[in-house]
């Protein structure tokens, strides 16, 4: 029954990493697949207008999904900790309170966007030709919002003790029939966005079903019993002081989304209609990197708990490595493809649709120059995350909203850089979030952990040299101590 569950604290590093990564790297991609299916067939066969409005709801859904997935990504590096320690009791403790706080939250987001999507639209100036269904998908999207929490939940959870197999399982069976959904709700059954969101709701009702199902039958740690289905105040608090600071991070990243986003609804449907395609391309961009950062924050959570503090900055020295190659791949693959990649998206038959293409492929070509720093900002936050640092998730959102805020308006409006300073503020806004993050991962790490690089590189010498085990433990006991 333990065959998914893997314990990080032994064995290389990299393998743990990549082997870990995969798997969540396909799931992740197949999610993204969800956005992708709704967003071809829309702008396909409804049109570019409700396209676009698919777009304009983007930062809004974003913000009440961070609100929520936060709390159970909080969750997770508790119960990773706890499993590093071997401390099952409060492995199953965890995940008992974190359940309940994941089936309260979202209740109570869901409903205000659901009431409060066509205020918070306007505020972004949205145009009044797309605003009845942008406010449609909205809603649509807030009354999925608890599937996709819960889903969420369950593969932090089993992502935590190891297993990131089983939740790519079942995100491959939703996508698939949120991809035959689309097709009938929308190309057989002309039912336009709606059908297209009422696809994604029920693809993500099957997916959190499946996932619980099997999670409770297979694995271990979630065979609760009556005496394990307590409310513990002291938990709530370790897994709120973790995950509200990532809720607040993702929600001051989704509001600083928002006011780029009314600036790019300034400059027309357009722009807009460029700016949702290359969002859709780049939200497959950040799944490597993201795959990267949960697979790190799995190993120094677990390493952490198991008090290796060496093998923490080996992985994170080993992670670079691999999102330096990736970065590379992906900067090529944005220079040489943008064009053909964003045309998916749109019919080549009219000027309106050329000037779309020409736009987004010249801002896929500009955000890729600023991957390398997009890539240092999710290793140093998968690391930190696993170390349980509540403090940079908060401190990285408010960079990234400062940013946001200040640096398109300055761009477009001030320099006059037009409709290309939207991607370059992007791209300046990873610039400055990333160096952050080198410099906060430098500080905290030494503080937390006692060991510099140097002394690292100096145990790794003496490894090579042959030293005797019992050496190396006294001198790590001594560095400690």
């Amino acid at each position: 029954m333990k065959s998914n569950i893997t314990d990080m604290t032994q064995g290389s590093p990299t393998r743990h990493i990549l082997l870990f990564a995969l798997p969540t790297l396909i799931g992740n991609i197949f999610q993204q697949i969800y956005n992708l299916a709704d967003s071809i067939i829309v702008g396909n066969y409804v049109g570019s207008d409700a396209f676009a409005a698919v777009g304009a709801t983007s930062s809004i859904t974003f913000l009440f999904f961070a609100l929520c997935n936060g709390i159970g990504s909080g969750g997770g590096v508790v119960v990773s900790q706890y499993y590093g320690a071997r401390d099952d009791r409060n492995v199953k403790k965890c995940i008992v309170n974190s359940g309940i706080i994941m089936l309260i939250v979202p209740v109570i987001f869901g409903f205000l966007g659901f009431t409060l999507s066509p205020l918070l639209l306007r505020l972004l100036d949205t145009p009044e030709a797309i605003m009845g269904d942008a406010v449609l998908y909205t809603r649509f999207m807030s009354v999925g919002l608890l599937f996709v929490s819960l889903y969420n939940f369950l593969s932090s959870m089993l992502r935590a003790l190891g297993d990131s197999r089983s939740p790519l399982y079942f995100l491959i069976i939703s996508t698939i029939i949120n991809v035959i959904m689309d097709i009938l709700l929308v190309v057989v059954f002309p039912m336009g966005i709606m059908g297209a969101a009422l696809a994604t709701v029920i693809a993500q009702f099957i997916s959190v079903l499946l996932s619980g199902i099997y999670a409770y039958k297979m694995n271990p740690y979630f065979r609760i019993s009556r005496e394990d289905i307590s409310v513990s105040l002291n938990m709530i608090i370790k897994i709120v002081r973790l995950g509200v600071p990532m809720s607040l991070q993702f929600a001051l990243i989704a509001v600083s989304s928002m006011a780029l986003q009314r600036v790019v609804n300034g400059f027309g449907t357009t722009a807009i209609t460029a700016f949702t395609a290359t969002n859709r391309i780049e939200q497959f961009i950040h799944q490597p990197y993201m795959t990267l950062a949960s697979s790190l924050a799995t190993f120094s959570g677990q390493n952490f708990g198991a008090n290796k503090n060496e093998r923490v900055l080996e992985g994170y020295k080993k992670g670079l490595i691999i999102m330096v190659s990736l970065t590379v791949i992906l900067m090529l693959g944005m220079q040489l493809f943008g064009r053909t990649l964003i045309s998916f998206f749109v019919s080549d038959e009219d000027l309106i649709a050329q000037s779309v293409i020409d736009l987004g492929a010249k801002g896929l070509k500009i955000t890729s120059m600023f991957y390398l720093p997009l890539g240092m900002i999710y290793v140093v936050r998968g690391v930190l995350t696993g170390l349980g640092d509540a403090f940079f998730a908060l401190f990285n959102g408010v960079i990234e909203v400062i940013g946001r805020f200040t640096i398109p308006l300055l761009l477009t409006a001030y320099l006059g850089y037009g409709e290309a300073g939207i991607w370059i503020s992007s791209g300046l806004v990873w610039l400055l979030s990333g160096v952050t993050a080198w410099i906060r991962y430098k500080t905290y790490f030494r503080a937390k952990t006692g060991i510099s690089a140097s002394f690292i590189r100096g145990t790794v010498s003496m490894r090579r040299k042959g030293l005797q085990s019992r050496s190396r433990h006294a001198l790590s006991n001594k560095y400690h101590s």
